[in-house]
C-alpha cells in the first residue's frame, strides 16, 4: 500500500463500466462521506472515494481516475467496488479492461466487491471461479448458468468472503457500504451512519423479498403440462402418480425431467407454488395465517408455518407486518 496522507483510513474506488447504475456510485460516495463526518473516535479520520471508469479508445486495462474525494497523486484502494447495473445481464456489455484492472487490483491487495448485477462484472475477471458469491435473486440462474465455476448462495444480502465481499439486491449498495463502514470505523459509527440517512443496518438475507419466477420456457410440453396443473390447482393433493400421468410419462422419467426443467424436485416446486400463493394472501387479504393454510393446500398449520419460514426467512406473521398492505378491518 501506499502512504496515506495523515487521517485516511482507506481508500474506496467505485468502478464506473457502461449502464452502471449511478446512483449506487454517488449514493456509496456520499454514505461514505457522511460516515466520516459522523465518525465518533476522531473527527480527523476519513475514507477516500475514487471513481474509476474505462479511458474511451483506450484498449490499456488501466483506468483513469475520474473523480477524488481528495486528490492525491498516489492511489492504491483498499477496496474496489463494482456498482449494480441498470441494464439486465443478458444486455450487459463485456468490459474487459475493467475486468483486467479488476483483477490488478486485486493482486496488488485490494478487496474487491460487487453489488447486485456487478457480479457479472466480477466474474468476468475470473476472480470468483470456485468462490461463493451472491447476486440479486432474480439473476441468480443466469450468473450461474454463464459461469458454472462460481458458486451462487443468492439467500444472502452481503457475503464476505475475506479478498471478496458481494451483496445482493440493486438498493444493497447501502447494506455493502455500512458493512464497509462498520468494519473500518467500529459499529458505532455505523449506526450513526444508518441514523443519519434513515436506512436498516446491513441486513442479512434476501429471502424475503425474493419471488418464485417458475421456468417455463424450457421447452419440455410434458413437465409444462404438469406445472400448469400444480398452478392451476394449488390447493389439491399432489403426488408423483398424479403428476406423472398428467405428464403421460412414467415417475422415474418425469421425476428427472421434472428436475432437470424446472430446477425443482416436484413436492419442491408444489411447495415454492402454495407459499407463493400464501405470501399474496399475507400482502393483500385479511385472512388469518390458519384460513391461509387451508386455502393453500396445508392441513397442519405447524406444517405450513414451517415451510414457510425455510422459504421466507421469517414467520406468516412477522412477512404480513413487513409486507402487508391490505387495510385493517377490510373485506
Amino acid at each position: 500500500m501506499t502512504n496515506r496522507p495523515n487521517g485516511c483510513i482507506a481508500e474506496i474506488a467505485l468502478l464506473i463500466y457502461p449502464d452502471c447504475q449511478l446512483a449506487a456510485v454517488h449514493g456509496l460516495t456520499d454514505l461514505f462521506r457522511i460516515a466520516s463526518e459522523w465518525s465518533e473516535a476522531s473527527s480527523d479520520r476519513w475514507i477516500r472515494v475514487t471513481h474509476w471508469a474505462p479511458h474511451a479508445g483506450n484498449s490499456s486495462p488501466e483506468l483513469t481516475c475520474t473523480f477524488d474525494t481528495h486528490p492525491s497523486a498516489d492511489h492504491q484502494p483498499d477496496y474496489v467496488i463494482a456498482p449494480p447495473s441498470i441494464a439486465m445481464p443478458d444486455k450487459m456489455q463485456s468490459v474487459p479492461e475493467a475486468a483486467e484492472w479488476l483483477t490488478d487490483q486485486h493482486r496488488q491487495g485490494s478487496r474487491i466487491c460487487s453489488v447486485c448485477a456487478g457480479a457479472f462484472v466480477l466474474a468476468e475477471s475470473g476472480l470468483i471461479d470456485g468462490r461463493q458469491v451472491t447476486t440479486h435473486w432474480a439473476f441468480a440462474q443466469e450468473l450461474s448458468s454463464k459461469y458454472p465455476e462460481v458458486t451462487v448462495a443468492d439467500q444472502h444480502m452481503v457475503l464476505d468472503d475475506g479478498d471478496i465481499i458481494t451483496a445482493g439486491g440493486i438498493l444493497a449498495w447501502t447494506d455493502l457500504g455500512l458493512t464497509l463502514v462498520d468494519r473500518l470505523m467500529g459499529p458505532s459509527t455505523m449506526l450513526s451512519t444508518a441514523r443519519f440517512l434513515l436506512i436498516d443496518p446491513p441486513r442479512q438475507l434476501q429471502r424475503p423479498f425474493s419471488q418464485f419466477i417458475p421456468r417455463l420456457d424450457h421447452g419440455d410440453d410434458s413437465i409444462l403440462s404438469a406445472q400448469h396443473h400444480i398452478h392451476a390447482h394449488v390447493a389439491d393433493p399432489h403426488n408423483l402418480e398424479e403428476l406423472s400421468s398428467v405428464a403421460n410419462l412414467g415417475s422415474r422419467t418425469f421425476l428427472r425431467r421434472f428436475a432437470k426443467a424446472t430446477g425443482l424436485k416436484p413436492t419442491e416446486y408444489v411447495q415454492s407454488v402454495r407459499i407463493s400463493k400464501a405470501r399474496e394472501h399475507l400482502e393483500l387479504t385479511v385472512k388469518t395465517v390458519d384460513q391461509i393454510t387451508w386455502d393453500v393446500g396445508y392441513s397442519d398449520p405447524a406444517a405450513f408455518r414451517k415451510v414457510f419460514h425455510r422459504l421466507t426467512g421469517l414467520s406468516p406473521n412477522a412477512y404480513r407486518q413487513r409486507f402487508g398492505i391490505a387495510r385493517r378491518g377490510a373485506p
